[in-house]
């Protein structure tokens, strides 16, 4: 599955407002691996950014003004996300602004383009409920280098996000191992079925036992009392 995360900078918050989309970074993953085939794009809003979003993304209006405008770019973004799946941090906030950018020039949602669209918010939520799932979080917590992200960028943040989408969804793959590490799709590298052999079962100790307890522990509170577990339980 090729895999797109994708990442854009506005003028504002509500494109039904008028907001503008002035950045945009896309990364590529095939097989769950980086391969560099990146695109970048700044943008002219025809608008100047709200104060506040200039504070957090620090691109000036002057910047912006020799850019292109998003017509411009268009086909070329929708060629490269064609058939892809992409992920998006906080994906109906982007998809917005991008299915309002279409609308404007006269071409239909991104949907009808892309594969599928995946909100690793949404994922995260799921794994760390309760917790603080920002882009900055996630990074200290899947222990990803963000130290170079003093403001928002289209680009960085896609690259951030890609390694922590691949953090997030270790273990997710089937019980197929390859025998060579520089497998590429399509060829005949041998490959080694997991699932022919018998896994031995192995008992959790005392101290692992508390530790899972208390874990779920953290869970019932942070949702209040309401997991099923614990309703079964009484």
């Amino acid at each position: 599955m090729r895999q797109i995360v994708l990442d854009t900078e506005t003028t504002g918050l509500s494109a039904e407002n008028g907001d503008r989309i002035i950045e945009i970074g896309c990364v590529e993953l095939v097989a769950r691996k980086l391969t560099g085939n990146n695109r970048h794009f700044y943008l002219n809003p025809e608008r100047d950014s709200h104060e506040d979003a200039l504070k957090v993304h620090g691109i000036s209006n002057e910047f912006l003004k020799d850019k292109p405008k998003f017509v411009a770019v268009a086909d070329e973004l929708l060629e490269y996300l064609q058939d892809a799946e992409i992920i998006i941090h906080n994906a109906p906030f982007d998809v917005s602004f991008l299915n309002k950018e279409l609308e404007l020039i006269g071409k239909p949602p991104i949907k009808h383009c892309v594969a599928k669209v995946t909100d690793s918010l949404m994922m995260a939520k799921e794994m760390f409920p309760g917790k603080r799932n920002s882009l900055d979080a996630l990074c200290d917590r899947l222990e990803v280098d963000n130290s170079g992200r003093t403001l928002h960028g289209a680009l960085l943040d896609a690259e951030l996000l890609a390694d922590v989408y691949i953090n997030l969804t270790r273990g997710q793959n089937s019980l197929v191992m390859e025998v060579s590490g520089n497998a590429q799709e399509g060829d005949n590298t041998p490959q080694v079925d997991l699932s022919t052999f018998e896994l031995p079962l192995l008992a959790a100790n005392d101290q692992e036992i508390a530790e899972h307890e208390k874990l779920l522990g953290d869970i019932d509170k942070a949702s209040k009392g309401k997991t099923v577990w614990r309703a079964l339980a009484a």
